[in-house]
């Protein structure tokens, strides 16, 4: 296994990162009928072509995610990280009307997985996360994310703190969701350049990083039900946005 490389599992984290002509994919590992299945849904480009393949069954193929409690599908790949992008380079060249998800101690795998998708879907422009708790090469994280992991930017940072101090100063405004808040995200004119700023699973926003918000918003749900869910509240703050932005 090469230094730099990992292991991804599943069917579309596998293909989407065939499909990505900024990953580098050193081998796969598949069933013959995955094989198949990859020329038969991408028949217009050879996917294969330019890495090696070794054909293995299931059973085989169980071994790289016995421990980690999801399912191959007939589909495993050896894969190179792709070269960070650098959060200062990107605003400067985009400039205005940019939209970030900030994860502040969020670590569960599962979770950054469903949320990178949820991002992806809804057009956010990128996700900063704190380089420390990002699970950089968890199967399960690119499992969850559904070939997504291709699609969207992700800015890891040493620093949340500074990194949104920085960003402030650089005309953006920093919603924090917390679920004591008076206002409801959707009074927001979601218009400018936005951060949605989410806490930990467990423990919720540190207090420390509150301080660097500039309004405190909240999703509305029955009050019987004490939460929900980061990566469901991401989907639904995400697909909000997504909608004001084309109307407005």
């Amino acid at each position: 296994m090469n230094k730099s490389s990992f292991f991804i599992v599943g069917k579309h984290a596998v293909i989407e990162a065939l499909k990505n002509i900024n990953r580098k994919v050193f081998k796969v590992f598949l069933t013959e009928e995955s094989k198949k299945n990859i020329h038969r849904e991408n028949p217009k480009k050879n996917l294969l072509k330019e890495v090696k393949v070794f054909f293995k069954t299931k059973k085989e193929l169980d071994k790289y995610c016995k421990n980690d409690g999801i399912q191959h599908q007939g589909y495993v790949a050896e894969i190179e990280h792709i070269e960070k992008v650098d959060l200062k380079e990107f605003i400067k060249d985009k400039k205005q009307k940019i939209t970030f998800a900030c994860l502040n101690e969020v670590t569960d795998p599962r979770n950054i997985g469903s949320l990178i998708r949820s991002a992806a879907s809804f057009e956010i422009d990128g996700i900063i996360v704190k380089e420390r708790h990002f699970p950089s090469e968890s199967k399960l994280m690119y499992k969850s994310a559904s070939g997504c992991m291709e699609l969207i930017k992700i800015f890891q940072v040493s620093n949340i703190n500074s990194t949104l101090k920085y960003l402030k100063d650089q005309n953006f405004w920093v919603y924090g969701f917390d679920a004591d808040s008076q206002k409801s995200f959707t009074e927001i004119k979601w218009e400018g350049n936005n951060i949605l700023l989410f806490g930990s699973e467990g423990f919720g926003m540190k207090m420390h990083t509150k301080k660097y918000t500039d309004f405190s918003v909240k999703i509305n749900i029955n009050n019987k039900v004490e939460s929900l869910n980061i990566s469901n509240s991401a989907a639904i703050v995400f697909h909000h946005i997504n909608q004001y932005k084309k109307i407005s």
